[in-house]
């Protein structure tokens, strides 16, 4: 019997030790057992800026007309809008930053990006959806409030507003933070964007200029006036990519087996050839067939675009016929690619211009358009190895830019001065902030896209570009 017992000590010893050893063996004692700011801040972030891949990336830039998809019938394309989900719970932690923070200061810059975030997921859902949960919303945990009531888009408006003022009142009284990779955690960069950010929403509301609630004219005029925004391209809204597995250019050749589908469209090609800009020639590649014809690459008239609207297999027969251009090879051969903007200091000089234009504020129009074409051309020029299979032998370098930002003019009268100036920056977001350009085209009718009875796949109304995604069922 005693021998049993020994055993029976040395087995329940042996699995004490094991189940130590067993602990230890699988526990990283590298890795953090406690959240933090910075860990919500970066997730947070990284949800905000970073875009879908390959050809979830180039979806919205079907529905604005940036490009033609030649793999089958794309209802983007085809003004087909199916329903949207309403999801917040990318930040449904948010609030979480700011209580974690090591000093009061931090608690500041963490609870300037929770407003901050918030507006923005807030903004984007009622730009897709119009009347949205907003003061309800996100309490299902603290309140045990699973359905909350939807608000006039007015009202959640007025609560995006509220919250973008909230994030730089913030943001001036933080300090420098972590897990923030777009701005370092420089909390000036956080202020300028904020502040442009809110110019971006007020101009997206620009035919309620009148409601005396929204303010928009007084409101945007005391930014423009009184706060930090956008000074230059390194202020940029952006992600910048790396050559490491999740962080390349989202549209990079590696796994990528959608490349060979996109076409640029006549209405971006057209319109760059007519103003012989040079961005056509880092956009597009140029036709093989305008090639073998005698063109050269570094002919404007080489340059192809298929117009969005024809009917798919019209479509198919032109890319049949090899007349088309296709992708620059700088979208899916470098792998850090250029930085994704979600709100460019091109976009926020084209904000000012516009505003201009509509007489909220005292600048002239023209010069804000020309900052806003200068910029786009530096920011591709920077972006770009100077190679020549990705400007063909026409550069954007300092030289042209000058002489052609220089020769620049808007045409006179109010409604022609609007349509070049969301024209111009319909060309310079080309891949660029998502549906922002939709959004500019919904309530300004520019640029003037091509509408096709016979291939719309808006059948309640077969002219028109739909005005807001459907609610989902559920």
């Amino acid at each position: 019997m005693k021998r049993i017992y020994i055993y029976v000590l040395f087995i329940l010893v042996g699995i004490g030790t094991a189940c130590s050893n067993f602990d230890n063996i699988n526990t990283d004692q590298e890795a953090t057992n406690k959240v933090t700011s910075p860990m919500i801040a970066t997730r947070i972030i990284l949800n905000l800026t970073k875009q879908p891949t390959q050809k979830g990336f180039l979806q919205p830039y079907m529905l604005n007309k940036n490009i033609v998809w030649t793999e089958f019938v794309e209802s983007y394309q085809y003004n087909g809008f199916g329903s949207v989900s309403l999801s917040f719970t990318s930040i449904n932690d948010a609030h979480f930053m700011p209580k974690f923070a090591t000093s009061e200061k931090l608690a500041k810059s963490y609870e300037g990006l929770m407003y901050f975030a918030r507006a923005v997921k807030f903004f984007e859902a009622t730009m897709d959806l119009g009347d949205i949960p907003y003061h309800d919303a996100l309490k299902g945990e603290e309140e045990k409030l699973y359905f909350p009531k939807y608000d006039t888009q007015k009202e959640v408006l007025l609560g995006i507003l509220r919250e973008l003022e909230l994030a730089d009142n913030a943001f001036s009284e933080g300090d420098q933070f972590e897990g923030d990779p777009i701005y370092g955690g420089n909390i000036q960069k956080w202020r300028q964007l904020v502040n442009s950010y809110t110019l971006h929403v007020l101009l997206q509301v620009s035919k309620k200029e009148s409601d005396i609630d929204l303010n928009i004219k007084d409101r945007f005029q005391k930014i423009v006036t009184n706060k930090p925004v956008f000074t230059s391209n390194s202020d940029s809204y952006q992600l910048t990519h790396a050559d490491k597995n999740g962080q390349q250019y989202p549209f990079y050749k590696v796994g990528n087996s959608f490349t060979i589908y996109p076409i640029l469209s006549s209405e971006v090609v057209d319109r760059l050839k007519d103003r012989r800009d040079r961005r056509v020639f880092y956009y597009a590649h140029p036709s093989p067939v305008r090639l073998k014809n005698g063109s050269t690459q570094s002919d404007f008239e080489a340059y192809v675009g298929i117009d969005p609207s024809l009917i798919y297999d019209n479509i198919l027969d032109i890319k049949n016929t090899n007349d088309y251009s296709r992708l620059n090879n700088r979208y899916t051969e470098i792998a850090t690619g250029e930085p994704t903007q979600k709100l460019a200091y091109a976009q926020f000089c084209f904000i000012i211009a516009e505003a201009a234009v509509r007489g909220w504020v005292n600048e002239s129009a023209l010069d804000w358009c020309q900052k806003g074409t200068r910029a786009s051309m530096e920011f591709i020029y920077a972006n770009t190895p100077n190679d020549i299979q990705y400007h063909h032998g026409m550069p954007l370098d300092k030289a042209y830019v000058d002489n052609y930002v220089s020769a620049m003019t808007l045409p006179a009268g109010v409604e022609k001065q609007l349509e070049e100036v969301v024209t111009q920056k319909y060309l310079a977001s080309f891949l660029h902030s998502s549906f922002n350009t939709y959004y500019d085209y919904r309530r300004t009718g520019y640029p003037k896209w091509k509408i096709n009875e016979a291939s719309s796949l808006n059948s309640e109304a077969p002219t028109k570009v739909p005005v807001r995604w459907r609610y989902s069922a559920n």
